[in-house]
Formats: structure tokens, C-alpha cells, sequence
């Protein structure tokens, strides 16, 4: 059965070295970064050779649109999700660009990006900003919705992140702890929103390394309160639970990697991401194989079910996608 780990790999192929290590039964996923990627042909032949290597490994990525967008030479160039809410036509073109984001991350053979962003532009995170749909928590449920069907009908599943909301927290978590010092019910009547609207749509969810002190001392992806008690108990949210990445400064607060990777499980993660650090995936490797934590098997429904083809440039839905893209002036 396939792990709770989810690792990387330092170029754009497989060493002997990246091999070895996903051979292990407890690495269950692998992320690619913008390191790994030169064009679809070199991504679609490093996928081929993961799979030879563990078939079952769910592969993904982050390729939200804006600045964060790993596959870049010969894809398309998504808008910010912020941009498209200023449109007239806003909810079919989110609708657009989920669809053509997941055909061509599908493509390549991969299985998910890790989206969409369900936080709200407060005006406040500038590592959240324009990645946000919008600051009105009903329109950004509405915007997300409409990307979470374009994703949908090209066959990939979903992630909202960061639950339940990282944009007022103005401290970047990749390299910091933020803190947001709102009441539960601030949450609840705002950042919530989009997460309670859309948790019946979402395959999984992804919370934020945010500390809300006034609901638990714990960042909400070690927090059973967040997870156990508020995901999965008051909004009913049953899919998948992937942890951000362990090595991430908000993520320090509970120790190493092995106590990270602990601590994320624990809580209710299902799969805990490991990334920019062999070090520390190693230790949390470890862990698990000490823990002998069984992967739970909702997490097979975050395979990729769209067909990987080369030919989707010519299909109408991409040319009335595109064409309505361009013509809302979003992309070139």
C-alpha cells in the first residue's frame, strides 16, 4: 500500500539515489518544482521513469497561475487568480483556467496541482495577494467553484488551501511563524467560507502552517481542534488531508522532521510533504517506517483520470478557452 510521504528530487531526471528512496513503501507522492521541469517532452519522460519505478506514486505539482507556476516552457501562462475577478465573464473564465491548467499538468503525466487557493486577499499576505480569487469570502467561494469544475472535467481532483484561511496572517510561512489572532467566529463568518461552500467539491485540502491562538497554540496542521473537530467534524469534510511542506519555518515549531511528520499524521494529516530538504525526508522516512503508519485509502482517489494526450491544443474547448482568455486580455 502506498505511503504517507511526499518527497522531491534535486534535478530533471532519477539518480540511483532518488530511485532507492522511492522504493520505499512509506513515500506514497512526489512533487516536482520549477528545478525539475525544462519542457513537456523532458517532464512527460521524467513521469515515464517515476512510474517504472513505483507506478502507484501520486505525482504533483504547484501550478496555480501568477507567480506560482512551475511548468512554464510550453504551457500556458495562467493568469493570477486575483486578476480574473475584475471581469464581467470572471466565473467562466476561473472555469477556463482550471480546465486548461489540469489538461496540461494531466498531459505531462502528473495527477494534481495542488489547488485551488482558497484563501482571501485581505490585503494583508503578500505570499497570499494575487494568488486569492478575491477578499469577498461568497465571490471567492463562487470563482473557486467554477475553477473546481474546469479541474474536474479535465479528470483532476482538487485541493483547497491553506485551511481555514492564511491571508490575514502577514508573516510568509516559508520563512516565518504567522499568527493570526482572530476568534473563532471572525473565521467562521469569513476565511471559513469558501472552505464550508466548496467542501463537498474539494478531493482534499491542505491546511495553512498559521497559528490561531484564540482556537489552538498549535499551527493548523498539527491541530486536531482545526483537523479533527472543525474540518472533518463541523464542516463535514471527508477527502484527503495533505500537510504544506514540513520544512517550511511555520512548520519548526514541533521539532525535526521525524517529529514533524509525526505531529502532521497525529492530527489527521493523510500524506505530509516533505520537500527541499533529502535531510529531512530522510528522517521523516524513518519515522514513518518506525510508526508503521498504514496510508489511508482515500488517497487513492487523487489520481490523475484525465487521458494523457499530446494532441489537447487542438481540441475546441482549448481554442474557445484560450481564445476567451486572450480576449479578456489574461493571457498572450
Amino acid at each position: 500500500m502506498q505511503g504517507s510521504l511526499m518527497l522531491d528530487i534535486a534535478g530533471t531526471w532519477l539518480t540511483a539515489e532518488d530511485r532507492c528512496l522511492l522504493r520505499q513503501p512509506e513515500v506514497g507522492g512526489l512533487i516536482l518544482f520549477a528545478r525539475n521541469i525544462e519542457h513537456p517532452r523532458q517532464v512527460r519522460e521524467l513521469c515515464a521513469s517515476i512510474r517504472a519505478v513505483r507506478p502507484d506514486l501520486l505525482l504533483a505539482v504547484d501550478q496555480e497561475g501568477g507567480r506560482v507556476q512551475r511548468l512554464r516552457q510550453g504551457f500556458v501562462r495562467l493568469p493570477a487568480m486575483r486578476a480574473i475577478a475584475d471581469n464581467a465573464d470572471a466565473e467562466i473564465l476561473a472555469e477556463h483556467c482550471g480546465w486548461l491548467m489540469a489538461t496540461e499538468v494531466l498531459a505531462v503525466g502528473l495527477d494534481i496541482s495542488f489547488a485551488p487557493v482558497l484563501d482571501l486577499d485581505h490585503q494583508r499576505s503578500a505570499v497570499v495577494g494575487s494568488r486569492a480569487f478575491e477578499g469577498d469570502a461568497e465571490r471567492a467561494a463562487l470563482l473557486a467553484g467554477a475553477f473546481i469544475r474546469g479541474m474536474n472535467a479535465a479528470g483532476m481532483a482538487t485541493t483547497g488551501k491553506h485551511f481555514p484561511g492564511h491571508g490575514w496572517a502577514e508573516a510568509d510561512s516559508h520563512v516565518a511563524i504567522p499568527v493570526d489572532e482572530r476568534n473563532l467566529d471572525e473565521i467562521r463568518a469569513c476565511d471559513l467560507v469558501p472552505f464550508a461552500r466548496l467542501c463537498d467539491q474539494l478531493a482534499a485540502v491542505m491546511p495553512a502552517h498559521v497559528i490561531y491562538p484564540a482556537v489552538d497554540g498549535k499551527p493548523a496542521g498539527f491541530s486536531r481542534r482545526w483537523l479533527q473537530d472543525i474540518l472533518r467534524g463541523e464542516l463535514g469534510f471527508d477527502g484527503v488531508i495533505f500537510s504544506d511542506d514540513l520544512s517550511m519555518a511555520g512548520a519548526h515549531v514541533v521539532g525535526d522532521a521525524a517529529d514533524r511528520i509525526e505531529a502532521a499524521l497525529g492530527a489527521g494529516c493523510d500524506m505530509g510533504l516533505v520537500c527541499n530538504d533529502r535531510g529531512s525526508a530522510e528522517l521523516a522516512l524513518q519515522a514513518l517506517q518506525r510508526l508503521k503508519v498504514e496510508r489511508p485509502a482515500r488517497l487513492a482517489r487523487m489520481r490523475g483520470r484525465g487521458f494523457a494526450t499530446t494532441e489537447y491544443r487542438q481540441y475546441p474547448r482549448w481554442l474557445a478557452a484560450v481564445a476567451a482568455l486572450r480576449n479578456a486580455q489574461l493571457i498572450d
